[in-house]
């Protein structure tokens, strides 16, 4: 008996640390780091890079993790730490070297708005994972929040506008994808859509034309879908109001009292 309790002790020492999953969660916050290196070295271009890199790797780390059934505990609380770093703190400092600097106190306070609204955002998701509809996220996700930013200074500088004439601009898009975060505005979260799934042909045929008109100003059009999507949880927040349809995405409730007050 003593020996099957040495074995069983054996076993759960020896268990490791997923590494395909938490390979993408690394390389999203190296990212993110990539991204506040290039902001301090004034390679703005290249930061809003890292930022878009890290959106991809951050999108694929969990599916990957569930098609090859390597989701684990450690896996969660790492790309929690990996979004706070890629998607809060890096935004905001790429945000404040490029523009917010020139606006003194209120440019550090708008950048420090947006970095404590995504940490705050990424807490209540953690919190609230159990009891969200899935079908929206409660509140602007923060890669989503990173891309308006990341959009703005990748479309200004495209067309070779200084950071320094977009600096009240950027207090205003850092203000809004912050605040933005930590609303209970519901936003389509697209994971009810599944790619086994078949479609129309005319569906192929639309996303064909979507990459073309992508490919003819590559910033312009993806900002500009950015802030359609910024902005859809507004619009279906206010047609639920209008049509007396509860706005909240929580679909149970929770049992414990200290979390009752970030369902409402």
């Amino acid at each position: 008996m003593d020996d099957d309790a040495d074995l069983v002790t054996v076993s759960k020492r020896r268990k490791g640390i997923y590494i395909l999953p938490n390979l993408f969660t690394l390389a999203a916050l190296f990212g993110g780091f990539y991204a506040i290196v290039m902001a301090i070295d004034g390679r703005f271009e290249h930061a809003v890079l890292g930022l878009f890199c890290a959106m991809v790797l951050d999108s694929l780390d969990g599916r990957v993790a569930r098609m090859t059934h390597t989701q684990s505990a450690f896996g969660e609380q790492m790309d929690s730490l990996s979004d706070m770093v890629s998607f809060g703190a890096a935004p905001a400092l790429v945000a404040y070297v490029w523009a917010l600097k020139g606006l003194g106190r209120w440019g550090w306070i708008a950048a420090f708005v947006y970095c404590a609204c995504a940490a705050l955002r990424l807490a209540r998701f953690n919190v609230n994972t159990g009891v969200v509809d899935k079908r929206y996220f409660q509140g602007l996700p923060s890669p989503a929040a990173a891309a308006l930013v990341a959009g703005l200074i990748w479309v200004t500088t495209d067309l070779g506008i200084g950071g320094s004439a977009m600096a009240w601009p950027m207090f205003g898009v850092s203000l809004f994808a912050g605040l933005t975060m930590v609303t209970n505005v519901p936003f389509y979260s697209f994971k009810d859509f599944h790619m086994k799934r078949s479609v129309p042909f005319v569906v192929i045929v639309l996303i064909a034309m979507g990459i073309a008109v992508i490919n003819i100003a590559p910033p312009v059009v993806l900002f500009g879908l950015f802030l359609l999507y910024g902005s859809s949880g507004y619009v279906t927040y206010f047609r639920r109001k209008a049509k007396g349809i509860p706005t909240s995405v929580i679909s149970t409730s929770t049992d414990e009292p200290d979390e009752c007050d970030l369902h409402r």
